[in-house]
């Protein structure tokens, strides 16, 4: 077998087994509930809170890029959402704390309004989650 081949695969099953999977599956729900709800904003109110949509839309492609790179597997992959989880963790502090501060910047609410409020607060929770994780999942290979 191709070395870079076997490299995936091995680096695939340690990313995304037991605590892993639940990571890789609330990635995906929040990735496909980020996306409907910013593309619905988007198409049909946008011009009521162009910036919270588009801030959706952001939180959205951020999800689904963390859930395609999980997926994939591999050291780069894994370095790939590693950074990308401690970016989208900056955005929800930044975005969270701009929500409660200036709450009438935001005419309607994004996923990280409020540090996740909407959503359970898993959008703040999610990252730094992951970042554990990949971590560790960093050291064991």
């Amino acid at each position: 077998m191709n070395e870079s081949v076997s490299e995936s695969v091995a680096g695939r099953a340690r990313l995304v087994k037991g605590p892993g999977l639940l990571l890789v599956w609330l990635y995906g729900v929040m990735s496909v509930g980020a996306v409907s709800r910013s593309v619905y904003q988007i198409a049909t109110e946008y011009d009521r809170a162009p910036l919270a949509y588009t801030l959706s839309a952001v939180a959205a492609v951020v999800y689904a890029f963390i859930t395609y790179t999980l997926v994939r597997g591999g050291e780069t992959a894994r370095r790939a959402a590693l950074v990308c989880c401690a970016a989208e963790l900056v955005g929800v502090l930044v975005v969270g704390t701009w929500t409660v501060i200036e709450p009438s910047a935001f005419p309607d609410a994004t996923v990280w309004s409020a540090f996740g409020k909407g959503y359970l607060f898993i959008p703040v929770l999610l990252p730094v989650t992951g970042v554990v994780w990949l971590r560790k999942a960093g050291r064991r290979g």
